[in-house]
């Protein structure tokens, strides 16, 4: 992504470092874990071709900020990434905006469609369920296939510990054991997610993913009591050789449980598995390409 700009933004809170590139409709893409912003690298120079694409490190990624951690872990939760994100996309000129997130970015692109929907035109979601609806469903097969909702839900120091001892192997587990080949990564690509892994400041930000487990569950149910909905156009995209492919079928799938959250929702299975932005980044380029184009 070397013809892309680069910025480090000030958001009142932390830094968010973004790249940025082409013109047109702006459309913000949100990364996952154990990634950072580079899981777009092609899918954004596709769409730059046509958009103003903006791809950030989320807090506690990449090369943005780490804020102190709190005991309700509301720091780093999907509300507070957000907020972040309305604040670059602000300080970059663009008022309202398109969003795609895979993974953790996911849950904070439909975090910013919930509070911010004069901000966001247009919602992707790429293979998740909405955070309160998984951990309704949680059993026996979703704590040993997707083991980081667990693991990191721990109280500190002991996820922190677990992924300084191990990185390579949590990096190695996660991009090779959820469906896509780990021959997808390049090595250059692999050491960049592995490195944030190395430092210990970047290991706590990551593992306060238990505010998915905390404070995230209390937003969601929050918006739920009060009857709050996403009110955008949203896209739901899964991967074929994923958990979402099958592990829903007795609710109907992705799409019937979106639709309890959305109003207008469509989508479709990728043919890959969950890293999918990196597996058939074509695939997905054409299927976002034509969601955002629709805004016009």
């Amino acid at each position: 992504m070397d013809d892309f700009d680069v910025a480090e933004l000030e958001t009142g809170e932390t830094t968010i470092f973004v790249r940025r590139s082409g013109a047109g409709l702006p459309v913000l893409l949100l990364h996952g874990f154990p990634q950072t912003h580079l899981m777009w690298r092609q899918v954004a120079a596709l769409l730059a071709e046509e958009f103003s694409v903006v791809c950030p490190d989320l807090r506690g990624y990449g090369r943005s900020g780490c804020p102190p951690s709190t005991p309700d872990h509301a720091a780093y939760a999907k509300r507070a990434m957000g907020r972040d994100m309305v604040v670059v996309m602000e300080r970059l000129g663009f008022s309202r905006f398109a969003v795609a997130g895979h993974d953790r970015g996911g849950r904070v692109a439909y975090r910013m469609a919930l509070d911010y929907p004069g901000h966001v035109t247009r919602l992707a979601v790429l293979d998740i369920l909405p955070t309160g609806a998984v951990w309704d469903r949680a059993d026996a097969r979703f704590a040993l296939a997707y083991w980081p909702w667990s693991l990191l839900a721990q109280p500190e120091p002991l996820p922190e510990r677990i992924l300084a001892a191990a990185s390579e192997a949590i990096v190695d587990s996660a991009l090779g054991g959820w469906g896509t080949p780990s021959s997808t990564f390049p090595l250059e690509v692999r050491a960049a997610y592995l490195k944030a892994l190395r430092d210990p400041v970047r290991i706590h930000a990551i593992c306060e993913f238990r505010a998915a487990a905390s404070v995230d569950r209390q937003h969601d149910e929050a918006d739920r009591q009060a009857g709050r909905r996403i009110e955008v156009p949203t896209l739901v995209l899964w991967g074929a050789r994923g958990a979402l492919d099958t592990w829903y079928v007795e609710d109907g799938g992705p799409l019937a449980i979106w639709r309890d959250w959305a109003k207008d929702v469509q989508g479709r299975r990728v043919e890959a598995g969950h890293f999918f932005p990196e597996e058939a980044p074509r695939q997905t380029f054409e299927i976002l390409h034509r969601f955002f184009r629709a805004a016009r």
